[in-house]
């Protein structure tokens, strides 16, 4: 029996829509081999194809109300290994641009909309108060950043207010005060770096937020930002410039090494357990940072350092990234599981890792693990914060 063969044009409307919310026209030098495919995480969990994806947005054919735009963690997985340098990431988050627009969130999605709400109103995601911001530094007598400091610590909002990470913003401190570093804060007056808003399609909260920073840091007189969070060294680092500024920025793990290679910080004492290192994607894979957090685990005494297979440039991402963070996951899907099986498979006892949206999908994936010898997540702060 014959069939016909539909023809179906591009959908010139939605094209347009789509570069105007920031899609990348790259989508049109995909000739669809599908290596993308093959390297995105979800492969592992579900079928997903961010290859098909791509190949809709370029004829103007997307389905904005398919919960499928929301799946990507920009973990950057696809982009690295592109032939034809399409810009999966630019496009993905054009699209959720554009269902933002239309106010269109899938069940699972909503909480985006939560967050939303809660940065415009407070500066954070968490529907916390702002005048608690600074509530993690009480009784640690930290100074109100002042012209002339040598850095503004950027806390950023998870170490804010998440009860789990407050410990390792405070291990930072600790750390700092010990290394005789001058820095400050800035307290209630900090607000979201705006990241992961951002790359769920709330680019004008992005810009309400980013503008407020750095308003903040010029009026403050900022010139160096030291941070706890890939998301917060990223943007500032690669984004802010959009604005027309440019600030030095340090992640907390490259200030380590440098203060324990100029013996300003010594570790000591015997550590005495199997460690492996987890890259954040926004740390590693989108801003090259690899071996610093190696050499800080590395000066610790008894710390013996595995690597696990996938690691540095082909780290699985914890599934946190893209906003992912702040949406439901089913048990099954969730990237965190497969990494922890991962570090378990080489005999860690420890995962250590320097990200907050990372520590927090592990130890909820290690909340569902049973048995005594259950893997210990740390931030690298929180080890080195133990041995001095």
């Amino acid at each position: 029996m014959k069939k016909d063969l539909e023809i179906v044009s591009p959908f010139e409307e939605a094209i347009e829509e789509i570069e105007q919310a920031g899609g990348a026209e790259t989508g049109r030098f995909c000739y669809q081999c599908g290596k993308c495919d093959v390297y995105c995480p979800w492969n592992r969990v579900r079928n997903f194809s961010i290859r098909k994806i791509i190949r809709q947005a370029t004829f103007g054919l997307t389905e904005i109300e398919d919960e499928d735009i929301w799946r990507c963690t920009t973990c950057g997985s696809c982009p690295s290994i592109c032939p034809r340098g399409v810009k999966q990431i630019e496009l993905g988050v054009s699209l959720r641009r554009v269902a933002t627009d239309y106010g269109i969130f899938p069940d699972s999605v909503r909480a985006v909309r939560s967050a939303r709400g809660s940065l415009t109103s407070d500066g954070n995601p968490l529907s916390e108060d702002r005048s608690k911001r600074a509530d993690w530094a009480k009784g640690l007598a930290l100074k109100p950043y002042a012209a002339g400091m040598e850095f503004l610590y950027f806390v950023g909002c998870y170490y804010s207010y998440d009860p789990r990470m407050k410990k390792v913003a405070v291990a930072t401190a600790n750390i700092l005060n010990k290394a005789g570093v001058e820095f400050g804060i800035l307290g209630t007056q900090e607000s979201c770096c705006g990241e992961s808003i951002r790359k769920t399609g709330g680019e004008d909260v992005f810009t309400a937020l980013a503008k407020q920073n750095i308003k903040t840091f010029i009026d403050q007189g900022v010139k160096k930002l030291l941070v706890s969070s890939p998301h917060c060294y990223h943007t500032f680092k690669n984004e802010y410039p959009e604005f027309m500024v440019h600030f030095e920025v340090v992640h907390i793990s490259e200030l380590l090494s440098e203060l324990i290679s100029a013996g300003k910080l010594t570790p000591s004492g015997d550590y005495a357990k199997r460690v492996t290192y987890h890259d954040p994607c926004y740390l590693g894979r989108h801003n090259g940072v690899y071996d610093a957090p190696r050499a800080v685990l590395g000066s610790v005494p008894g710390l013996e350092l595995v690597e696990m297979g996938e690691s540095r440039k082909d780290s699985l991402c914890c599934g946190g990234g893209g906003g992912r963070v702040w949406m439901d996951t089913p048990k099954g899907e969730r990237f965190a599981d497969i990494r922890l099986d991962q570090a378990e498979a080489v005999g860690a006892q420890v995962l250590a890792t320097s990200c907050p949206y990372c520590i927090t999908n592990f130890e909820e994936s290690r909340l569902s693990r049973e048995g005594e010898d259950v893997l210990e997540i740390k931030d690298i702060t929180e080890i080195i914060s133990e041995m001095i």
